[in-house]
């Protein structure tokens, strides 16, 4: 499971000093990840489409403990996408070794009879084209526009790491990403388990009480940016639906986060490792980089 916000896991990445990561400072990817709001909203629109492919959703309700202790998972898996992007080589090859060392022990059969694997090389594609695509298109729809050129070298940027994943058939453009989506589409089905997920994705306490109702807005702004096909697959109704106020404060959000780098950020720590400064990825000399 894909869900991503600011790990709480310690981890320094500022050392050591001048060792790159798996994609480089003036990428798609670094400009994406640094956004917390993205990374939330991308991450929970990343589980609505893993859960419903059938096997996906078996090992992850059944392997993991997402539905007792959710907090602790997500802030887990956040370290490990955080690691990913912006982490040491050597640093983010170690861990998902680790992951694909732990991929080999989950498996198991479906409801229905379906035997999966974890390793199983069409899931691990499955899940790593579900969390490129919610990450980006959160970050397209919620903090700035992005064209198909940026697209492309986003999902070419993580073909990568994609491969020490195990998912060598991941999405490495968007053409690519709509194929796969059109050849998975037949195998995913509605379940209750979808609506299990947003109950708990809304009560988890991530952010205090005062804000509880942004964070169902987060929520339904995952679902908003879900594929309208997939939408009407799951069954999810109108009131899981963005308002236009909401969605207002969404945006408002995003870009109040596209400008703020907080020290603490694993983007603003990646940026100093690497002799950048820490406002690097958000004084537009990155996007710079990018249009020459």
């Amino acid at each position: 499971m894909n869900f991503v916000m600011q790990p709480a896991i310690k981890f320094d990445f500022t050392a050591p000093r001048g060792e790159a990561a798996l994609t480089p400072p003036d990428s798609i990817s670094w400009q994406v990840f640094k956004n917390p709001i993205a990374l939330f909203i991308g991450g929970a629109t990343a589980v609505l489409l893993e859960l419903a492919e059938p096997r996906v959703r078996t090992g992850v309700w059944e392997h993991t403990t997402f539905r007792t202790d959710p907090l602790p998972r997500m802030q887990r898996t956040g370290l490990a996408a955080m690691v990913t992007v912006y982490g040491p080589k050597a640093r983010a090859e170690e861990l998902i070794a680790g992951v694909g060392r732990m991929h080999t022990r989950v498996s198991g059969t479906t409801p229905c009879g379906q035997a999966y694997r974890a390793d199983d090389p069409e899931l691990l594609d499955w899940v790593q084209a579900t969390a490129a695509f919610g990450f980006l298109e959160a970050y397209h729809a919620y903090v700035r526009r992005l064209s198909d050129a940026e697209k492309d070298r986003y999902y070419a940027e993580g073909a990568p790491a994609a491969r020490l994943y195990g998912a060598t058939g991941a999405p490495a453009s968007l053409a690519e990403l709509n194929a796969q989506f059109e050849r998975m589409r037949p195998n995913l089905e509605r379940s209750d388990i979808v609506f299990e997920f947003l109950d708990i994705i809304c009560r988890a306490p991530i952010l205090p009480g005062p804000l509880k109702p942004f964070q169902r807005a987060l929520v339904r702004a995952a679902v908003e940016i879900t594929p309208p096909w997939l939408i009407d697959v799951l069954g999810l109704g109108p009131e899981w639906r963005l308002g236009k106020w909401e969605g207002k404060l969404v945006r408002l959000a995003g870009r109040i986060a596209e400008r703020v780098p907080l020290p603490s950020s694993p983007a603003v720590q990646a940026c100093r490792r690497m002799g950048l400064p820490a406002n690097y990825l958000y004084s537009g000399r990155a996007n710079r980089s990018e249009r020459q």
